[in-house]
């Protein structure tokens, strides 16, 4: 009987210990909740309402027809009208829209003919999942709008072209986005024990009596590991490209450049997450939480547009999502920095808010 008194004792000083760490406790309950969540609302494969825009050169009653099929779908959302072909591929490149539809201007007459595809569809094809949703559009609305002319005539389909990945293989599409993801989750890890590890080791008090700043204490505490940023960043790059053939079709300046900011963000992060915590280990428990919705939401493993709009908004926030654009929009498709500009700056913003944040909240001090 002693032997089970003792085990209870032991059990009962565990679950004081339990309540007195809010932050352990509170992920007990929070870590379920968040996977519940986010596999089963926010994560969908049946992706809809993928960016597309449309070069219709043809213009004729038809064509407009086709335009509607095509949306009705519900597998598109036409977000852009241009006059041509080249519009379109800047487009892509660009990143703003995942799938393009060209009408040629003798549409009506290879619909009557039928010697010729009537229509092309160009997918960007360095995600698989949106090639696929993207492929439906290829028989669907098409083949309605020939049975009217050619009665009983087979319909040829529309012609399909995905660029950035011709062979549709998985590694190129997902050795880009690892990139992001080992720099999340080394980065934010690093930097998340600075401060909690200079309390803990007693350093914090020699700190204390020197005159430097607090602004140019956080700014050295990431400058070292911005260079460990880019040194993983090319370990990755020169594995994918020797094991995978991953290419690059951008500059290996811009791969650098929007690294490096990203970075940043991700060690500003780690930053405040240790003005936060008191222990290491609360501090890697906090960096943990972070892992999951940027890993899950990024657009990373699942596909972004098949996300509900408030969980998009949510994405939007996290670095890892524009890091991910980024990095494939200049690795795959060859954009320059001008071209995804609109990606750079939430990381900017969000480096600025997060550094500012944990000035604020560092004390130099001993609590």
């Amino acid at each position: 009987m002693s032997f089970l008194f003792r085990i209870v004792a032991v059990a009962r000083k565990e679950v004081r210990q339990l309540r007195r760490d809010r932050l352990t406790f509170g992920m007990i309950v929070g870590l379920p909740v968040m996977q519940l969540l986010l596999f089963g609302y926010a994560i969908n494969l049946d992706v809809r309402n993928i960016p597309a825009g449309v070069a219709n050169l043809s213009g004729t009653q038809r064509s407009r027809e086709l335009i509607a099929d095509a949306e009705a779908t519900q597998v598109i959302d036409i977000i852009e009208r241009v006059r041509s072909v080249e519009e379109i591929e800047a487009l892509l490149r660009q990143g703003r829209i995942s799938v393009g539809i060209v009408i040629p201007r003798d549409f009506d007459r290879r619909l009557v003919h039928g010697k010729r595809p009537p229509a092309q569809l160009l997918v960007d094809g360095g995600d698989p999942v949106v090639l696929a949703a993207a492929s439906q559009l290829v028989s669907l609305p098409i083949a309605n709008a020939f049975l009217p002319v050619r009665k009983n005539r087979q319909p040829l389909p529309t012609q399909l072209r995905p660029y950035y990945n011709p062979e549709r293989r998985s590694a190129v599409h997902i050795v880009p986005g690892l990139i992001g993801v080992i720099l999340t989750m080394t980065m934010v890890l690093f930097t998340s024990v600075a401060i909690v590890r200079e309390r803990e080791r007693g350093n914090l008090e020699m700190l204390i009596t020197t005159p430097i700043r607090t602004t140019e204490l956080m700014v050295g505490k990431i400058v070292p590991y911005v260079i460990i940023g880019v040194i993983q960043v090319s370990l990755v790059l020169l594995l994918g490209i020797a094991l995978f053939r991953v290419p690059i079709q951008g500059t290996i300046q811009d791969v650098y450049s929007v690294a490096i900011v990203f970075i940043a963000a991700s060690l500003t992060l780690g930053l405040f997450i240790s003005t936060l915590a008191q222990t290491q280990f609360q501090a890697f428990q906090m960096t943990f939480f972070t892992f999951l919705p940027q890993i899950l939401l990024s657009g990373f493993m699942f596909p972004f547009d098949g996300m509900p709009r408030p969980v998009q908004l949510v994405a939007e926030i996290l670095p890892l999502t524009h890091f991910v654009r980024l990095i494939r929009g200049i690795l795959l498709r060859g954009a320059t920095l001008d071209e995804v500009r609109q990606e750079l700056w939430p990381l900017a913003v969000f480096f600025a808010v997060t550094l500012t944040l944990a000035i604020v909240r560092f004390r130099k001090r001993l609590d």
